[in-house]
């Protein structure tokens, strides 16, 4: 009966843009010049492709919350502030997706306080977090069958403790079906 009353939303982002792209080497200053000769007439779709992109997030319902304040898995697997991100191109009756997730490290994990960056911490063993984080990782590949986890947490600073405990689970869950890539910004800056 409350049915009337309940607005399904979704929280995210979408945009969808035409996009025309020149593969012409020459500048616009030599298509105009009156030295250049006329070249033979071609199907505009070949000079000029025409793409429709579109980018869609779409952000979890499960541990969304303030940075800081919600971090790491839960006791179902979620993580804090999982985002799917989905980009789809249109292009002479083809269309490609490619999907992005990001989410928090799926490990039980927090950051305490209100200053900038608190100092992480660890709030479970690691012997509690396996069956959490497994859970976690089933249902991504129940959905995208192979995934390329990129960690970017620092792995020498004060996030290394976090970078462990994610790299021990990745070892533990032992799946084929996961690529684990670790990636510190700090070294290529």
């Amino acid at each position: 009966e409350v049915d009337f009353w309940i607005i399904p939303i979704i929280q995210g982002f979408v945009q969808i843009e035409e996009l025309v792209v020149n593969y012409s080497e020459s500048s616009d200053d030599d298509k105009s010049s009156p030295e250049t000769p006329p070249q033979e007439s071609t199907c505009v779709d070949d000079i000029h492709p025409t793409f429709l992109v579109a980018l869609i997030s779409r952000r979890s319902r499960h541990r969304a919350g303030m940075r800081y304040k919600r971090r790491g898995v839960d006791k179902n697997g979620n993580v804090a502030n999982y985002v799917e991100t989905e980009q789809l191109i249109h292009v002479h009756n083809h269309t490609l997706s490619y999907i992005q997730t990001r989410g928090s490290v799926p490990v039980f994990w927090s950051q305490v306080g209100y200053r900038y960056n608190p100092r992480p911490r660890l709030d479970k063993s690691e012997n509690e977090t396996v069956a959490c984080f497994r859970a976690h990782f089933e249902e991504q590949l129940k959905h995208y069958k192979k995934q390329v986890i990129i960690n970017l947490v620092d792995q020498t600073g004060r996030e290394k403790i976090i970078g462990d405990a994610y790299l021990k689970q990745v070892l533990l869950y032992n799946n084929a079906n996961l690529t684990y890539v670790s990636f510190d910004f700090h070294e290529h800056w």
